[in-house]
This record gives structure tokens, sequence and C-alpha cells, in this order.
């Protein structure tokens, strides 16, 4: 989801060579993630369930139908643009599938332990998988053109649900600081999808407004139109309250600034941003937004390169523990066999 958006931004932007670059690793990535996650469903079942009825984990699921519907989104301008209908049909699928499966899941079969205390920033990636699939539906319309009147309505659909659960989301979240509070320890990358969710929603209305115009999307166009706008403000506003909240984390309470898998749930955001500012300056013919988008694009870029060598890194050190650690276990059979003949050479010593 991060390369791909940050691909996208980049080529937007006109950098096409970098952003082509970035689509192929994404392209890369979706693939071994798709085979991993299969061969863990097959092979590990239990855990799997363990995960869907888990609140702090089942919402992340729902990357899949985001990064699906982001790399159908980053191929459309290039010679696999067919390739992009075939994805947005898989992720309106497991849309539709995940997003009746997992909430009930959560809801009515999780563990028994209280589920308020339980919510966090992951849950926004629901809303994110619903506005991920408006984008690719908005973006397919062109090249099915027979089709326009069922993509419209499908992606006008998704793109309500995807609002809607925005604000049920928010809500709880909200319930949950108040009524338990959140501590430094608590306050992880996820959170920051809380204005990717958002970002995305822009960008989806955007495309919806520039759909041909059939009667699902005439009727909320208007609508949908005015709302973007709001939501890009929010989303901005948001951003100063999440770096503060950053700040508060690593420098006031001296939590460590390290590499984890979530951090790329900070990088999404960024990118969606940037893109989000982008279109909405050109639809609504700001230019001012499109500038900052565009500058905020470079944001996003060093974070991807920041976050990526920490992963990089991160695969290092593991290599390097797990090598020592083989050594470690080589090296002391050899001692202890040094330690017994040594035992055995000594005058006295234990014979047997």
């Amino acid at each position: 989801m991060a390369t791909g958006i940050v691909s996208i931004g980049l080529t937007e932007a006109g950098f096409d060579w970098p952003g082509r670059a970035l689509l192929v690793l994404a392209a890369i990535a979706y693939v071994v993630l798709a085979a991993l996650y299969s061969i863990r469903w097959f092979r590990y079942p239990a855990e799997v369930m363990s995960d869907l009825r888990n609140p702090e984990q089942a919402f992340g699921y729902f990357t899949i139908v985001a990064g699906t519907g982001v790399v159908a989104t980053g191929l459309l301008d290039t010679a696999l643009a067919i390739v992009s209908v075939a994805l947005v049909v898989l992720a309106a699928l497991l849309w539709f599938v995940l997003g009746y499966a997992i909430p009930w899941f959560v809801l009515m079969q999780r563990d028994g332990k209280p589920i308020l205390e339980r919510t966090n920033g992951t849950w926004f990636v629901w809303s994110v998988a619903s506005q991920s699939l408006a984008v690719g539906l908005a973006g397919i319309e062109p090249l099915v053109p027979s089709a326009s009147v069922l993509i419209g309505m499908l992606a006008v659909l998704s793109w309500s649900v995807g609002a809607l659960l925005y604000a049920g989301i928010a809500v709880l979240i909200i319930l949950r600081i108040v009524h338990l509070g959140l501590t430094p320890e608590q306050f992880q990358p996820p959170y920051w999808v809380s204005m990717g969710a958002l970002a995305i929603s822009v960008v989806a209305g955007t495309g919806i407004v520039n759909m041909s115009a059939t009667p699902m999307v005439e009727a909320a166009a208007s609508f949908i139109g005015g709302t973007v706008v709001s939501f890009w403000c929010f989303a901005s506003w948001l951003i100063p309250m999440l770096l503060g909240a950053g700040f508060w984390r690593h420098v006031l309470n001296g939590i460590p600034l390290r590499y984890s898998p979530g951090m790329w749930s900070m990088v999404f955001p960024l990118g969606m941003f940037a893109v989000a500012s982008m279109r909405l300056g050109r639809v609504e013919r700001i230019p001012w937004i499109e500038v900052i988008g565009t500058s905020f694009l470079w944001i996003a870029v060093l974070a991807w390169l920041l976050v990526a060598a920490g992963l990089i890194g991160s695969v290092i050190r593991r290599g390097v523990d797990a090598r020592e650690a083989r050594d470690a276990r080589v090296k002391a059979p050899d001692a202890r066999e040094a330690s017994t003949s040594a035992a055995a050479d000594t005058p006295g010593g234990d014979h047997r």
C-alpha cells in the first residue's frame, strides 16, 4: 500500500521512472504477500481464526483489499491496464466477504474481553478498504464503458460505506481515549491511518466526480464534491495533531523510534495525502492545494526511504543474530567436549 501510493504520487507529479520503479516493487511485494497469506491460511487455519476474533488485529486483514486496489490503480496507465480490471473485481469480492465476516468475528465471536479498550488505529483500514475499491472502480470505468451504470453505482456505494464507517470508527476511538485514555506505548503508527482514510476518501470522491454521468453518479456528485473538501480540511488538521502525539511518545516519554512493520502505516497516509491534494487541486481548480500536494509528496518519499532503510537494517540484524545464535550452538558442544577431554586427562579426573 505504502509503496504503491508513493509510486502513484511520483507518476502524477511527472516523475515517471521513479514512479514505475516503485510500482514494479509494489507489484512484486503484492505477489509475495499474496503467496505468504495463502500459505498461512491453508497451513495455519487456527492462527488465522484467532486473528479474526482479535479486535486488535482482525481489521488489518482489510489491507488485502486496500493493497489490491492500490496496485490496480497504479497499473491503470500502463500496458497492463486490463489487469487492473481483474484486480478491482478481486478487490470487490474480497471487500464483500471480509466486510461482513470480520465484523461478525470481532463483534459476535471474539474472546469475550471488553472491546472498547481494544479499538485502535487499524480499525480505520476498514474504511480505507472501501475507499480503495471506490478509487479502483472510478479508474477502470473508462476501460469498461458498457458497464458504466453498474460501476458508477458500486463506486458511490463503496465511497458512502467508507465515509460512514470512518465516522463510526472515529466515535469508537474517541470514546476509548475519553474513557480509558491512551498511553505513549499504545499510540502506535497505525493511528496515522485516521488521516489516510480521509485522504483516500478525497481521492475516491474526486474520481467519482469525474466519472461518466450515470444516474447514481449524477445523484451523488454534488454531495461528494462538497464533502471531499471538508475531508481534505480535516485530514490537514489531523497532521499537526499526529505529529504532536509522536513527539509526546518518542521525545517526552523516551520510547525509542525503531523500525517495526507498522511504520509503513505512516508512509501510506503521507503518500495518500499528497495524491489527494494534487487531485483535489486539479478537479476543483484550486492551484495552491495542488502545490501543497506536490510539496508533501517529498515528505512521503523521504518517509518511504527511511522506513525502507529500517526494513533492510532489520533484516540484516536478524540475519546476523541468527548466524551468531547458530555459531553459539555449534561451539557449545565443542566446548563441552573440550571440557570433558580436559577432565579425563587430569590425574584423578572423571574417566567415566
